[in-house]
């Protein structure tokens, strides 16, 4: 008993170091005077009273009145609601879209310890402002809406100098990097250093989902130049005006931005962000074994669409052992397309055990139309899925999506083209004619312009009964009798942030396919029979932190179950192990 009751206080012991090391405790401020109303971090406006003004250096630097924490936060928000109430009839809607991102911005320039709470508490009206579909439109506006730099800036020019720049940073320490370098934002293309909005957005989730420090997160912009010639001649762009880099050049450049960041911080976490398919792929492949790293795009985006593919399954009323049995096409063979066939094919050989014929059922097409092994020049990483051509009756190279729905009959229909209206209302109806009981459909191409259809067209021209998802916030439909088409937000902020938290809190050494997969079933799992049965495949943006708990708890049990799992702060991965859910 005495052993047993030691092994326990022992435990309990180390519980708690755990915890004391997550939780923040009062910091001491190196700063006095005008440098902290100057500073976001540690910045509380008229929030500071009377004794810190005086310890502080602050003492007539602010109105005399103070004005508490609940009392700023009631006031913005009371601004907030008048800037919607005062634009609600306004009809450019890009307009009142950025109004109220600038709004947000210019809380989040002065007082983040505001900006996070109020980001937190109305997650579900602020989420598209600072995430998609809004960064998308702040991206393309970057250079007119720049006031104060956020995150660090690399250049090819930087070349050689990256690792002193690198301790330019003020944080002593980083926990998570998010890295773009501006070549495939969303699907707008290449926006050069204007990518900047994406890593800022995605930290900002990171912060208010997974509850990370905001003063151990960094967005990064890699500028190695831009092929955007409306850029390059325009002077307001803020990044370097030349073409981009290519080959080896370009890969030199990312290894030095690795070093660096490697050298300070040997426990960071990089999101790599909207790189074009062919460095998204190459980069992976190049890092993905050296350091704790994921690309969003192909790994986060994928696991996304699993979760939602095998909530499919259950709204058809089958097991989810019918997963390896429906029939999928996607639309869209860059990272993000090739990145969902690649997980779903894992997730078939983990159910079947048989590699050889996982991949049978799922169709790609890019612009071309259906890919096939007759394709000429095909990208290497869209081999797997080259179909043979005699595998259904009259299926060629180059097909048309209609022809191929028509042909397949498939139980769900999965865009990443980044085509907007590319399922028209002819490859709609030719679904409906699929024979599925509940044919599935994800338009997951953002921001909104991009969408492969709107909610309002799947649920007309597809039938009532369809299962309906979009990367970009769509209102549900109204059906006749009363009944509701429900729009399912397919987004990577139910993920993320959970794979992130989940591999900072394990220690993970890398990210593996297993925590991936162990993030997509998390989520799959999430929904109860009920929702599913409606037509609900993903969870109210409401739930986010909890959803991310539920993710990240997963991240680290597969990361302990795959030995990679180091351990964080005080706790070692043994005792990892230990922990429950």
């Amino acid at each position: 008993m005495w052993n047993l009751t030691k092994f326990v206080a022992s435990r309990l012991s180390r519980s708690r170091r755990f915890f004391s090391s997550v939780i923040p405790r009062p910091c001491i401020i190196q700063k006095r005077g005008a440098d902290i109303l100057h500073d976001p971090w540690i910045n509380k406006e008229t929030g500071f009273p009377l004794a810190e003004r005086n310890r502080l250096g602050l003492r007539g630097l602010l109105p005399p009145r103070v004005i508490s924490f609940e009392q700023q936060y009631a006031r913005f928000m009371e601004s907030y609601r008048s800037l919607e109430k005062n634009t609600v009839s306004e009809p450019d809607t890009s307009h009142v879209a950025l109004a109220k991102w600038r709004i947000l911005n210019r809380l989040h320039d002065r007082n983040e310890t505001l900006y996070f709470r109020v980001l937190i508490d109305n997650i579900k009206d602020f989420a598209p402002i600072i995430y998609t579909p809004t960064v998308g439109l702040v991206c393309q506006n970057y250079s007119g809406l720049f006031r104060r730099p956020r995150g660090m800036y690399f250049s090819a020019k930087d070349k050689g100098e990256m690792m002193s720049m690198i301790y330019n940073w003020p944080a002593q320490k980083v926990d998570m990097i998010v890295l773009t370098d501006g070549s495939r934002i969303l699907g707008l293309g290449d926006l050069g250093v204007h990518g900047i909005g994406i890593p800022i957005g995605k930290l900002d989730m990171y912060v208010a989902a997974a509850g990370l420090n905001p003063q151990r997160i960094l967005p990064v912009m890699l500028d190695v130049g831009t092929n955007n010639l409306k850029l390059i001649e325009d002077p307001l762009y803020l990044g370097l005006r030349q073409p981009r880099l290519e080959g080896e050049e370009y890969l030199s450049i990312i290894d030095e931005f690795i070093e660096a960041v490697l050298t300070r911080w040997p426990k960071a976490i990089v999101q790599f962000e909207d790189f074009q398919m062919k460095w998204a792929f190459e980069t992976l492949k190049r890092y993905r074994e050296r350091f704790c790293m994921f690309n969003d795009d192909v790994q986060g985006t994928a696991g996304v669409a699993l979760a939602g593919l095998l909530g499919t399954v259950r709204a058809q009323g089958r097991s989810l052992d019918d997963f390896p049995n429906q029939k999928i096409v996607v639309v869209g063979a860059g990272s993000a397309g090739l990145g969902v066939l690649s997980m779903a094919v894992q997730a078939v050989v983990r159910m079947t055990g048989n590699a050889e014929t996982a991949a049978q059922n799922f169709f790609l097409l890019d612009k071309d139309g259906l890919i096939t092994k007759e394709r000429k020049n095909l990208d290497p990483a869209a081999v797997a899925f080259a179909k043979d051509p005699g595998l259904i009756a009259g299926l060629r190279d180059g097909d048309s999506l209609l022809e191929v729905v028509k042909k397949v009959k498939p139980d769900v229909l999965l865009g990443l083209s980044g085509v907007g209206g590319v399922f028209n209302e002819e490859v709609l109806k030719a679904l409906r004619e699929s024979g599925s009981n509940r044919p599935a459909i994800f338009a997951m191409s953002n921001p909104t312009m991009n969408a492969e259809c709107t909610a309002v067209e799947a649920f007309k021209h597809a039938g009532e009964n369809i299962v309906f998802a979009s990367g970009s916030p769509f209102e549900n439909v109204q059906l006749g009798n009363g009944k509701v088409g429900y729009v399912n937000q397919a987004n990577n902020m139910y993920l993320f942030p959970g794979i992130g938290l989940g591999a900072l809190l394990s220690g993970a050494r890398i990210i593996t396919d297993d925590m991936l997969q162990a993030a997509a079933e998390c989520l799959a799992s999430y929904m109860t029979d009920q929702d599913i049965e409606k037509g609900i495949l993903y969870p109210s943006i409401n739930s986010i932190r909890d959803i991310t708990a539920e993710v990240g708890a997963s991240v680290v049990r597969a990361a302990v179950a795959e030995e990679v799992a180091e351990g964080y702060g005080k706790v070692d991965p043994e005792e990892l192990a230990y922990m429950s859910k």
